[in-house]
C-alpha cells in the first residue's frame, strides 16, 4: 500500500452528485488493488457521514475510481448537507486505508 495521506475537499455538484478535489500533497495510489481499497475507504467513510446516493446512475465508462480520486469524475452522491464543502482525509496503510470526513483538514 502507498505510504501517505490522501485528502480532498468534497464539492456538491448540483443535480449530479459531488466530486473530489486533492490537496496537491494528496498521494494517489496507482494500483489497481490500491485504488479499489481506497474507493472502498471513500465510499464507507461518505456513509458514515450520511452521504447517500443520488437518483443519477453512474456511468462506469466516465466515472471510474482513477477519475473520482484525481478529481475528474462527479460520482452520484448527494450530500447531507449542501452548504458545506467538508474534507475527505485518508491515512494510506500497510493495511486498509481508514478514510473520514471532516470540516477541515488538520
Amino acid at each position: 500500500m502507498t505510504a501517505g495521506r490522501y485528502v480532498a475537499r468534497i464539492v456538491e455538484v448540483p443535480d449530479h452528485g459531488i466530486k473530489l478535489e486533492p490537496a496537491e500533497d494528496s498521494v494517489a495510489p496507482d494500483q489497481p488493488t490500491e485504488v479499489n481499497l481506497l474507493g472502498m475507504a471513500i465510499a464507507l467513510a461518505l456513509g458514515a457521514a450520511g452521504y447517500r446516493h443520488h437518483a443519477e446512475q453512474r456511468d462506469p465508462e466516465l466515472q471510474t475510481l482513477d477519475a473520482l480520486l484525481t478529481g475528474e469524475a462527479v460520482m452520484p452522491w448527494r450530500s447531507p448537507d449542501e452548504s458545506s464543502s467538508p474534507y475527505l482525509v485518508c491515512q494510506l496503510n500497510d493495511g486498509l486505508p481508514t478514510c473520514e470526513v471532516r470540516p477541515t483538514v488538520d
